[in-house]
């Protein structure tokens, strides 16, 4: 299974590919797609819909791994986060990509086993995880992979397949 994870923002949206078989994530690819700041937000949010139809075109997912918006104290911020995941929302549903939402507890304790886990933590593992020599740069792509690792230990959950709602579909 081919899984796109996605950190979701507006001047930077994390993306992270994994390939998931017999319970070990392989890496593909991770990144970020930005936007500049001087744009108008609505080209900044085209932007986003596009480069991420790029992705699922180049890389045929067959799910999409989307952090759930979590934000206690700038409303400001989550807003703007919201218009980034509408547009990631969009473009998965434009190419037929099933999506599904994981809140940051529930992506620490699938990578970490700990759900209230660091940031360090949880990027330590998802460079152990893949296999990879250092951890993921920038940030919001480590935080994309840990998303779509989420997604793979999820998605093979008896309460997931019985539809319990581990995880709920966008």
């Amino acid at each position: 299974m081919v899984i796109l994870g996605i950190d979701p923002g507006v001047a930077t949206v994390g993306f992270g590919i994994i390939t998931e078989s017999g319970g070990n994530p392989t890496l593909r690819r991770y990144g970020v797609i930005t936007t500049p700041a001087k744009d108008r937000l609505a080209l900044r949010l085209m932007q986003i819909r596009m480069d991420v139809g790029e992705i699922i075109k180049t890389f045929r997912p067959d799910a999409i791994a989307v952090e759930e918006l979590f934000f206690n104290t700038n409303l400001k911020t989550a807003i703007t986060v919201s218009h980034g995941r509408a547009a990631i929302i969009l473009a998965g549903e434009e190419h037929g990509v099933p999506m599904f939402e994981y809140t940051p507890l529930q992506v620490k304790k699938a990578v970490t086993g700990y759900g209230r886990a660091t940031k360090k933590q949880v990027m330590d593992m998802v460079k152990r995880l893949l296999s990879m020599d250092t951890i993921p740069k920038p940030d919001d792509a480590a935080d994309a992979l840990a998303i779509a690792i989420c997604h793979a230990r999820f998605s093979h959950s008896l309460m997931n397949q019985k539809g319990a709602g581990v995880c709920s579909t966008i």
